[in-house]
């Protein structure tokens, strides 16, 4: 069976009340939904709280979704609305990692690598940011991020081609 067909059925099932069916789709999208978060959000503790929001908001918002949209495109949305909503409400410490911690050199690598992500990430405007993730890691098109916004196409393009600026200039900058 396509795997396009299984997840519609799993779809089909949770928007019926199956809350199984509705788990094993938040489990496929869950690592795409982290990633919104702490995008956006930010740092851990802010993306845990969004990440649980989202999956309260879509269960309960399951019988009204969007039959003209993906699960992944509707569920990302909410996640950050979510990422968004706790940024607009608090602002939060930076995450302090112990230092004892030693993992094999290639997730270190990746780890770093995430870090610096991060860290640029959070250097930019709200604005920039949302755009930039959405963009790049949701794979919203203009209009959607437009509609998302508020704000006009031409204004989500320049959005994001400043985010990409500010993003390539810190990284390779070596600001961090």
């Amino acid at each position: 069976m396509d795997a396009t067909v299984a997840q519609r059925r799993q779809l089909e099932a949770a928007i019926g009340g199956d809350a199984s069916a509705f788990g094993t789709l938040a489990t496929e999208a869950r690592a795409m939904i982290w990633s919104v978060c702490l995008r956006i959000t930010g740092n851990t503790y802010d993306a845990e709280d969004a990440l649980q929001d989202t999956l309260l908001a879509a269960w309960r918002g399951i019988q009204q979704f969007p039959r003209e949209y993906s699960f992944g495109t509707w569920i990302y949305r909410i996640a950050a609305n979510a990422a968004l909503a706790i940024v607009g409400s608090r602002r939060s410490a930076e995450v302090e990692v112990d230092g004892t911690y030693t993992p094999e050199r290639d997730f270190a690598e990746h780890l770093a690598e995430a870090d610096l992500v991060q860290r640029t990430l959070n250097t930019m405007p709200t604005d920039l940011r949302v755009a930039l993730v959405l963009r790049e890691l949701c794979d919203y098109t203009y209009a959607q991020i437009a509609d998302y916004q508020g704000v006009g196409v031409p204004t989500v393009k320049s959005r994001i081609a400043r985010g990409r600026l500010a993003f390539e200039a810190a990284v390779t900058s070596g600001l961090f």
